[in-house]
Parts: structure tokens; C-alpha cells; sequence
């Protein structure tokens, strides 16, 4: 194997690369015996795969890695990332292996994995010990293990309304863009239990994308279900990335609520059901979150950014809802796992029990002027950051994750790529002047 593909295909928290060039069944296969050999449970593994064109082919190679090495395979088929670790959480399997690369375009493809209980594997948790495994390539011979092929969708469908009062749910009229991605098959199997009048855009699985990238966070992406809102007169849109797992929810005025608006909501939901519970946001969710769960007497824990170090944060500390600013939302009674359909449905139900308009719900949230992050490429991240923080006297550094420096209305967060030379800069603030003020200063600095 290739030392170079594999460095260039391991990232942070799953395996990333270009269809062909860096990943084939070449350069999986082995992976697959990696996994086979490293997960510490004994038991099956789930493997799933997304609608890619390739994505079939290399999720054949991976059960023929796996099952080479000794492990039963349950084959789930075509299926939203979610629902891998949903599958193996609720089978008590050994592990899951899930074919996409989410929102990446088509010429992309990756892996994500997962072990016993739905617990995350990155770069810290055994990621670079199947590298490590895979690139030595030396196996013993043992007895081909069988593929078991299960259908799961049943299942969990019911395991996501299981988080609501099903019969509290109001008549909405919705419009649903899955951008060929996964959640156009997943999606209709929801419809039938809910009281949803449901236009679907983009239902098709098409891995190619041919109507828009299935990134939901990019505002161009969103062009084609707003027209479609104020087209029907929707009480609200939902538009999912490619592998399903996250779900951007957009209000009857084509406005999206951000993922700091949504946690909000979340929390304030779960917060009411599970008095003084605790609520994880990652470094760069908004203050509006934080408000809500000291109003609503919860206790709120900020964490690093990534999924992994949040679904280990969720456990140390027996939380019940954590949620990012960049659209996933993890639950306790999903396994710590996050997930675009639960946090959908949650929210939907949120909005049909509250008889407001869903930008009259929002706008309780929308109380602080947030920027798009954005990236800054510089040569020295760790003497950047500390000259920003010098510039500021009159504040505490937080070095958490990155560099955070608040004050009394605004707050902002500059923090390093894990794999490219980038700052990602984040800041909020009560008023678009101070904000615009409080950016422009850390953009002199970054640059300077």
C-alpha cells in the first residue's frame, strides 16, 4: 500500500479522497482487514454506503476485507450515516463502517467509522492505528466470516419519532429538498407517520449532484427550496447534506436558522423534558444557546469542535443534547450520536406544538449578529493566535479550542484547520456595528 495515498486519505476524524486516484478497492480492502483486526469487541460490524457511484464498489471491498479477517458483516445497504451508528448502537454490533463523503462533491468519496456502542473512531480514538494496521498489510489466514443482509429503515424511523409526542404533531406544509443525496430514500419512509404535506425537491439518488452540491450550510445551495417555501406558502423547508446527517431547517420566509438558532431550540425541548440536565455546544455555537440553558436551569458545557470530542464530552458527562454551529446535533438517547432526521423531527414537533409561525419561533434565538466563518491561510497559526490575543489586554484568553477572547456584547473565536495552513474565524456580537468593528480588527491582525 502507499504511504502517501494513506497519509493523504486519513484525515481528523474519518477518510477523505478523490474516486480512483486515492481511493479504490486497492487501497480499501486492507482497511477493511485493519478495521477487522482492530476493533477490541468481538461481534459483527455494519457497513453502509451512500448513493455515490462508486460507493457500492468500495463498500464491497470493505466486506471482503472484513469478512476475510473474520468478521460477520451486516450489509445495510443504501442508507444515511445516521443510521450506521444507529444500527450498531442498537444491535449491540462491534463496530460500523460507513461509504460517503457527505457533502464533498461527486468526484469524492470516504469512510467513516465507528465502534462498539456508536463511539466515534478519529485520530485519537484508533483511526491512526487502523492506518498504521492496513499500511503493514500482513494477515493471518483465518475462516471467511458471512454477510447478513438487514434492512434497518423500519426500525429507525421508529427509533426518531421515539423522541417525540407523535400525536401532538399539527398538520405543516413542507418542502423537502434532499439534494440527491441519501435522505431522499430515507425521508419517505418518515411521511407516512407524520401529518405532513411534503414537496420534495431533489428525491432522486444521484450521486453525480446534478441540480446543486448537497451542502446545506452554503447559502447558494438553499436557492432552489426557498423559491420553492414562497412558491407552495410552506410553513417551512428542510434541506439535508448528502449523507443525511445533518439538516438545515429554513423558516416561511426562506430565512435558515443557523445551527446556533436551532441548538437553542433544541435545548430549550430537551431541557424541558429533563429539568437541569446537561447541554454541550462546541467552542463556536452562539451565546443565544448558552442564554437558553441558563434560563431554562440547565447546565451548559462548552467543548471542543468535532464530533468525536463532543460524543466523548456527551459521556464524561451524561449529557442529553450537544449541538454545533455547523449543523449536527448529538442526543443521548441516540447513542450520543448525532443526527439530521431526530434533530428535524424534533424541531418540527417544537413547531407544531407551539402554534407560532416558525420565524416567530426563531426570532426568541435570533438575538446576536453572527459572520459566515472564514478562513484565513497563514504560515504560522500558533503566533498568530497569540498575537491576537495580546492585542486584546482587557480580556481572558480562552484556549480551548483555538482562541476565544469575549466581552461584554461580542465574542470571537479564531481557531487552526487540523489539515490545512487556515485559521477558521467565527465572532458574534448584539449589534452588526460592533461586530463589524470587533471583525475587522482580528482580520488586520490575522493578515498583518
Amino acid at each position: 500500500m502507499s504511504q502517501a495515498i494513506y497519509d493523504a486519505i486519513f484525515k481528523a476524524y474519518d477518510i477523505r479522497g478523490k474516486v480512483g486516484s486515492e481511493l479504490s478497492p486497492e487501497t480499501v480492502e486492507p482497511i477493511g482487514k485493519a478495521v477487522a483486526n482492530w476493533l477490541p469487541t468481538e461481534g459483527a460490524v455494519a457497513v453502509g454506503r451512500d448513493m455515490r457511484p462508486d460507493s457500492a464498489e468500495l463498500a464491497s471491498a470493505l466486506i471482503k476485507g472484513l469478512t476475510e479477517q473474520g468478521r460477520e458483516v451486516w450489509d445495510i445497504g443504501e442508507v444515511t450515516s445516521d443510521m450506521i451508528y444507529f444500527a450498531v448502537g442498537n444491535n449491540n454490533l462491534a463496530g460500523g463502517v460507513m461509504v460517503t463523503a457527505s457533502h464533498n462533491p461527486g468526484e469524492y468519496n470516504g469512510i467513516k467509522f465507528c465502534g462498539e456502542g456508536a463511539r466515534p473512531i478519529g485520530v485519537e480514538s484508533g483511526l491512526l492505528e487502523i492506518k498504521d494496521i492496513a499500511l503493514k498489510n500482513e494477515w493471518e489466514t483465518k475462516p471467511i466470516a458471512k454477510v447478513v443482509e438487514k434492512d434497518v429503515g423500519e426500525d429507525w424511523i421508529t427509533h426518531a419519532l421515539s423522541f417525540i409526542d407523535t400525536s401532538e404533531l399539527k398538520e405543516l406544509k413542507l418542502v423537502v429538498d434532499a439534494g440527491n443525496g441519501m435522505a431522499g430514500k430515507i425521508f419517505p419512509e418518515l411521511e407516512p407517520y407524520v401529518p405532513f404535506d411534503v414537496t420534495e425537491l431533489f428525491f432522486e439518488l444521484d450521486g453525480s449532484f446534478p441540480n446543486h452540491i448537497a451542502n446545506p450550510l452554503l447559502p447558494e445551495n438553499l436557492v432552489d427550496v426557498i423559491a420553492k417555501i414562497k412558491e407552495v406558502g410552506a410553513d417551512a423547508g428542510l434541506a439535508f447534506d448528502g449523507d443525511g446527517d445533518r439538516a438545515v431547517l429554513i423558516d416561511e420566509n426562506g430565512v435558515a436558522l443557523s445551527g446556533t438558532v436551532m441548538s437553542a431550540l433544541l435545548a430549550e425541548y430537551f431541557l424541558q423534558k429533563h429539568p437541569g440536565a446537561t447541554i454541550l455546544f462546541n467552542a463556536i455555537c452562539g451565546q443565544a444557546a448558552l442564554d437558553v440553558v441558563e434560563k431554562n436551569g440547565g447546565k451548559a458545557i462548552r467543548t471542543k469542535v468535532g464530533h468525536s470530542f463532543i460524543k466523548g464530552e456527551m459521556r464524561k458527562h451524561d449529557a442529553v443534547f450537544a449541538g454545533e454551529h455547523s449543523g449536527h446535533y448529538y442526543f443521548k438517547d441516540n447513542f450520543m450520536a448525532d443526527s439530521g432526521l431526530i434533530a428535524a423531527v424534533v424541531a418540527l414537533a417544537v413547531l407544531s406544538k407551539s402554534g407560532k409561525k416558525l420565524s416567530e419561533l426563531a426570532d426568541q434565538y435570533r438575538t446576536y449578529q453572527q459572520i459566515n466563518e472564514t478562513n484565513f491561510e497563514v504560515t504560522d497559526k500558533e503566533a498568530t493566535m497569540k498575537r491576537i490575543a495580546a492585542a486584546f489586554p482587557e480580556t481572558e484568553p480562552d484556549w480551548l479550542d483555538g482562541l476565544t477572547l469575549r466581552f461584554k456584547n461580542s465574542w470571537v473565536n479564531i481557531r487552526p484547520s487540523n489539515t490545512e495552513p487556515l485559521l477558521r474565524l467565527n465572532a458574534e456580537a448584539k449589534d452588526k456595528a460592533e461586530l463589524d468593528t470587533l471583525v475587522a480588527k482580528v482580520t488586520e491582525l490575522v493578515t498583518q
